[in-house]
């Protein structure tokens, strides 16, 4: 099978949602002996960043891209597996994400974070309910350059601003941006916490991340 087959299967079977077909393509990519980042990148990852592109013109709903996050990381699992150490690119920049204190709902979040992963950047993802001190933790540990907060809830965004003042406290402030984002926040909120960006959905927080990075 040539590689432009390959890349046209595996971009179908994230917009199609379709896990087995995914897989497929993984196998037939390692016995055709094709570029596994190829595959990842040009067929997965393109899928996937489709799927976004759908769900914010609301022509797919939310579930949908659950499951089309789900199929590309499937397959993009299966073919790491086989990429040589030394051909694995260094990622644009790392970022830790979770879900405010008191919040348990991550459905966007994963989201954003699949959505990040797929465009080149490290996530270290905390989950949800995620206190302020181990948001600090993570992004000491890591490392990170970004700290991304979600909250659904208003009575949950106090976490948010919970998150800039252990940062600032750490000493972290500043050297870490930090980006928010869900239904409850707003731009408005973002200012008024002194948080360095507010993304109000999955592609515009990869553009935000790649505007406080400097990613290219």
């Amino acid at each position: 099978m040539s590689k432009d087959a390959l890349l046209a299967r595996a971009y179908e079977s994230v917009l199609a949602g379709d896990e087995d077909e995914a897989l497929a393509v993984a196998e037939a990519t390692i016995a055709e002996g094709v570029d596994p980042l190829d595959v990842i990148s040009e067929g997965f990852s393109r899928g996937m960043t489709r799927v976004g592109q759908l769900f914010a013109d609301e022509e797919i709903s939310l579930p949908e891209v659950i499951v089309a996050a789900d199929v590309m990381q499937l397959g993009m699992s299966r073919l790491e597996e086989h990429i040589p150490r030394a051909q694995r690119p260094e990622p644009l920049a790392t970022v830790v994400i979770g879900t405010a204190e008191g919040d348990v709902h991550d459905i966007g979040k994963r989201i954003v974070a699949t959505m990040l992963s797929v465009n080149g950047f490290k996530v270290i993802d905390l989950g949800r309910d995620v206190p302020a001190g181990s948001f600090v933790d993570a992004a000491t540990s890591n490392e990170a350059d970004i700290v991304g907060c979600s909250a659904l809830m208003t009575s949950t965004m106090i976490g948010m601003r919970t998150i800039e003042e252990a940062l600032l406290t750490a000493g972290l402030k500043g050297r870490v941006k930090t980006m928010i984002g869900g239904a409850a926040t707003t731009q408005e909120y973002a200012d008024k916490i002194g948080a360095d960006a507010y993304a109000e959905n999955a592609n515009d927080a990869v553009a935000v991340a790649r505007e406080l990075t400097g990613a290219r």
